[in-house]
């Protein structure tokens, strides 16, 4: 994307700023993403802040926005949640109506008012065509997999010579020697649980491989996030111990494949199954008007 076009693109850490430091903006469009649309279409709901949303369309594409002069910015926290969720929202609702969109970040926005948002959408058909195309059909899934009741040190002391030949040393051992052998005992336990739970990320990721278009290991904490705040909320304040966390992307005929799939897992004793979504394509989709050109989309890559 050429340096004067990609200017027109603002996200809040790069745009132009007052002496304030906060960027000047006379005449903006919010944008929250980029669907296929007709001429006319239209998305009633009201976005960040209660502001009307409309649909600016060119040539086929769609840009989901609201008009704007100012940057959302807040030591609110509670307001910048608020946002966030709005800003979701719309999201959410341009994908039920018109397919699987191209989401932008919080805070996007286009300088210039709705005939600039066209040429924009000219002036990168080929780009914005692709990405569309890419992601057509394809949402974003996340897979928690939790151990209610996770195993218990006992129960690995009985499964590992190691941790059984090291707990009878501690016993015959003195003050110091006991202090460095359990040292190497917790580290064992930490281990074997770590062992487990890669085996069994594995294992899942390698069946759901086969199902989806892509899928991706997240930390097993999830950060603070847009796409994780929105995507994670339903499994808050739920006992057990994360063994995994997935996003996956894959075409919406295949949802009932990979929910085959985690149905296995649900299956076994002490693993708990927590599936969210569809979800816009937030951690696939091609960051567009940065510095570097979209991820490459083919739509036939499995």
């Amino acid at each position: 994307m050429s340096s004067d076009r990609a200017d027109r693109l603002e996200g809040v850490d790069d745009a132009e700023t007052a002496g304030d430091g906060v960027p000047e903006i006379d005449d903006g469009r919010y944008l929250y993403c980029l669907v296929r649309a007709d001429a006319g279409d239209s998305l009633e709901t009201t976005g960040v802040d209660g502001e009307p949303v409309s649909v600016v369309v060119e040539d086929g594409i769609g840009a989901v926005v609201h008009a704007c002069d100012g940057i959302y910015d807040s030591a609110d926290l509670t307001q910048v949640r608020r946002w966030l969720v709005r800003h979701q929202t719309v999201v959410d609702e341009a994908g039920e109506a018109f397919g699987t969109p191209i989401p932008f970040q919080f805070d996007t926005i286009l300088r210039g008012d709705d005939e600039g948002v066209r040429e924009w959408l000219r002036e990168e058909a080929d780009t914005l065509e692709r990405a569309l195309s890419g992601l057509a059909n394809h949402w974003e899934y996340r897979v928690e997999v939790v151990e209610i009741d996770p195993i218990s040190d006992a129960e690995l002391v009985d499964r590992d010579e190691q941790l059984q030949a090291l707990e009878s040393k501690i016993d015959d051992a003195g003050e110091g020697t006991a202090y460095l052998l359990e040292k190497q005992f917790d580290k064992r336990l930490t281990e074997l649980r770590a062992g487990r739970r890669e085996s069994m990320t594995t294992d899942l990721k390698t069946r759901l491989d086969e199902q989806a278009r892509e899928v991706h290991t997240l930390e097993r904490s999830p950060t603070a996030s847009l796409a994780d705040d929105v995507t994670e909320a339903a499994g808050d304040g739920r006992d057990g111990e994360t063994l995994c966390r997935l996003t996956i992307l894959a075409h919406e005929d295949d949802e009932t494949a990979i929910g085959s799939i985690l149905d296995d897992v649900a299956a076994t004793d002490g693993l708990e199954i927590r599936f969210t979504g569809p979800w816009p394509p937030y951690t696939f989709a091609p960051e567009l008007g940065g510095d570097d050109e979209p991820a490459d989309l083919d739509p036939n890559q499995q």
